[in-house]
C-alpha cells in the first residue's frame, strides 16, 4: 500500500477518537481521560505515523543534500538558501537538534546512493532500470519488466533499503544498522571472493532488520557493531587498536574552580571500570536479590545511604587510586570483585595469521563488547580460562534436584547462551540477572538444569511472578513466555548474546533474488 494511503488510514484512525479533538491546549487534560486500551491504540497509530513522516523527511533531506553538492558551489540548494551545509538548512526548517539532522541527511544519501547501486546491479544483470516501462523485460522477466536480481549483485545493503521503505524498520534501526555493520574490508571486497564476503553482510543486515523489533537503536547498533567484528576479525583488531591509541586523561579547573577530568578508556580498561562500579552498586542498580545475610546486610546500607549513586562512583574510584594495590578487595567491592569475563566460541579461536596472532573475536560477557585475538590472547595467558560445552541452545550441566539455587558455574553458562535479561526489550547484562526456574523448584518439582533455567533481571523477575507470567519450554526449543490471561500472545524469547550468530546463525532468507526497487 502506498505510504500516504497507509498515513491517512491512521490519521482516520485517530480521529475517530472524539476525546482528542480539541484544541491543542486542552490535549493534555483530555488525554489523561483515555482508557488503557484506547491509549496504547493511539500511540502504536501516532508512533508508525512518526515513522512515516521521517522516512519521508529522510529522503526529501537526502535530495536536498543532493542538490547541494559541493561541486554546485554557490548555487547548490544548501547555499542559496543562506547555508552552508545541508543539515545546517535542515535544521533550520524542522527546529530540532543538529545530530537529527545529519542523521536525516546520513540516511537520505545512503538511501539514494543504495538506489543508484541497485539500478547499476540491475543494468549489469541486463534488466530493466528502476522507473522504466518494461518494454525490454522478454522472456523469462518478472512482472513489470524487472529481473530478479541474484543477492550476490546487488549491494550488500539493498535488505535495509527494503526494511526501510516498507515500514519494516524505522530510520534509527536502518541509521543503526547501517552505520554498526559499516563496510566490508575494500581489498576483501574486491576479492574475486568479494560476493561472498558482500553475502555475509547482506546476510547479517537480515538478521538484524528481523531482531530490530526486539530491543532499542542504541542496543541494536551495538549487537551490529559485534556482528561486524565476528564477519571481520582482521578489522576488529584493527579498530580495537585505533581506540587504544586514542585513550587519554585529562583533568582541568573550571572557572568556578572545580577540578574537573576527562577520560577515554581502552576498551578493555573501559569495562573493567565500569565493572568495578556495578560490582560495587548492583544493590542500587537493581541487581539480584537471592544473595547472603552479610551480602543483603550490605545492599540495605548501599541502599540507605544518603550519597546519590554519581558520588558513590566517584567517592569509589577515589578510593581504589588511593588504596592501590594494597585495598581489600572484598572490602571495597562486596561479594563480586570487579574483572571482564570474556567469551570465545572455542571453534573459531584455532586460526592464527603469519605472525602467530589468534585471528578470532571475543566478547565481554556483560554487554557483548568486541575483543580482538591479541587481548583475548592476553588474558588467557594472564588468567587462564574456562570451557563451557554447550549445545546450540547452550544446555550442559545438570544438578537435578540437590540444590536450590543455580552454581556460579550454571550462572556462568546461563550468561553465556542468554547474554543477559531474556525479556523482550530488556537490555540488563549479566550481572544483574537472576536465574529463573522455568518449572518451580516445589510446585512442579523443577529441576535446577540449565535447559529449564533462563536468565531474568530483579524487575522482569519480580513481575513474573507478581504478575502471573510464565515461562515454558518444550524439550530444547524455544523459551516461551506467556502472558497472564486476555493479556496477549504468547512471545518466543531470545537470546540477547551477541556472539550466538558463531554458534546458531540466523537461516537465510528464503527468495530467490534480488530486485531494485
Amino acid at each position: 500500500m502506498n505510504i500516504l494511503t497507509d498515513m491517512r488510514e491512521r490519521l482516520d484512525r485517530v480521529a475517530t477518537c472524539e476525546e482528542l479533538d480539541v484544541d491543542a491546549s486542552e490535549l493534555p487534560v483530555t488525554a489523561v481521560r483515555l482508557s488503557d486500551s484506547s491509549l496504547m491504540e493511539l500511540l502504536a497509530d501516532i508512533a508508525a505515523i512518526a515513522n512515516d513522516a521521517e522516512r519521508f523527511q529522510a529522503v526529501l533531506a537526502g535530495v536536498a543534500a543532493q542538490r547541494s553538492a559541493r561541486d554546485r558551489g554557490h548555487s547548490g540548494l544548501a547555499a542559496v538558501q543562506g547555508h552552508a551545509t545541508p543539515a545546517s538548512l535542515i535544521q533550520a526548517i524542522t527546529g530540532g537538534t543538529k545530530a537529527e539532522a545529519n542523521r536525516h541527511v546520513r540516511m537520505g544519501t545512503a538511501l539514494l546512493q543504495e538506489l543508484d547501486e541497485a539500478t547499476d546491479a540491475v543494468a549489469a544483470g541486463g534488466a530493466s532500470t528502476p522507473g522504466s516501462d518494461g518494454a525490454s523485460g522478454g522472456e523469462g522477466a518478472e512482472p513489470g519488466g524487472v529481473h530478479p536480481v541474484p543477492l550476490a549483485e546487488m549491494p550488500w545493503h539493498a535488505p535495509l533499503r527494503s526494511a526501510l521503505l516498507d515500514g519494516r524498520i524505522t530510520s534509527a534501526q536502518h541509521d543503526a544498522i547501517r552505520r554498526g555493520l559499516g563496510e566490508p574490508r575494500v581489498e576483501e571486497a574486491a576479492d574475486p571472493a568479494g560476493a561472498a564476503v558482500r553475502e555475509a553482510w547482506s546476510l547479517a543486515a537480515e538478521g538484524l532488520i528481523t531482531e530490530a523489533s526486539s530491543m532499542p537503536a542504541e542496543e541494536l547498533a551495538k549487537r551490529a557493531r559485534t556482528v561486524r567484528d565476528l564477519l571481520d576479525p582482521v578489522g576488529a583488531e584493527e579498530r580495537y587498536a585505533h581506540r587504544f591509541e586514542a585513550r587519554s586523561y585529562r583533568m582541568w579547573v573550571d572557572g568556578e574552580g572545580q577540578h574537573r577530568a576527562s577520560i577515554a578508556f581502552d576498551d578493555e580498561m573501559g569495562l573493567w571500570v565500569q565493572s568495578m562500579l556495578d560490582a560495587a552498586l548492583r544493590p542500587r542498580r537493581g541487581g539480584p536479590r537471592f544473595v547472603t545475610e552479610d551480602e543483603r546486610q550490605q545492599a540495605d546500607e548501599l541502599v540507605a545511604d544518603p550519597r546519590t549513586n554519581e558520588q558513590l562512583a566517584y567517592d569509589l574510584f577515589v578510593d581504589v587510586m588511593r588504596a592501590g594495590a594494597l585495598a581489600d578487595a572484598s572490602a571495597v567491592f562486596g561479594a563480586r570483585q570487579p574483572g571482564v569475563r570474556m567469551v570465545v566460541v572455542k571453534d573459531a579461536a584455532g586460526r592464527r595469521d603469519a605472525f602467530g596472532h589468534l585471528v578470532a573475536t571475543g566478547h565481554a560477557e556483560d554487554g557483548g563488547a568486541s575483543f580482538p585475538g591479541s587481548v583475548i590472547d592476553r588474558n588467557i595467558c594472564a588468567n587462564g580460562s574456562i570451557d563451557v560445552v554447550v549445545d546450540a541452545q547452550g544446555n550442559p550441566l545438570d544438578l537435578g534436584r540437590e540444590a536450590r539455587l543455580y552454581s556460579g558455574r550454571q550462572r556462568l553458562t546461563l550468561a553465556v547462551r542468554d547474554g543477559g535479561c531474556r525479556w523482550p526489550g530488556c537490555g540488563r547484562p549479566p550481572a544483574y540477572c537472576e536465574a529463573h526456574h522455568c518449572d518451580h523448584f516445589v510446585e512442579h518439582e523443577g529441576r535446577t538444569d540449565i535447559d529449564r533455567g533462563v536468565l531474568l533481571c530483579r524487575f522482569h523477575h519480580m513481575l513474573l511472578h507478581n504478575r502471573g507470567w510464565r515461562i515454558t519450554r518444550d524439550g530444547r526449543g524455544p523459551f516461551v513466555l506467556h502472558p497472564p490471561p486476555g493479556e496477549g500472545a504468547p512471545i518466543i524469547l531470545e537470546s540477547k548474546a551477541a556472539w550466538k550468530w558463531a554458534w546458531d546463525p540466523p537461516p537465510p532468507p528464503e527468495r530467490a533474488g534480488w530486485r531494485a526497487a
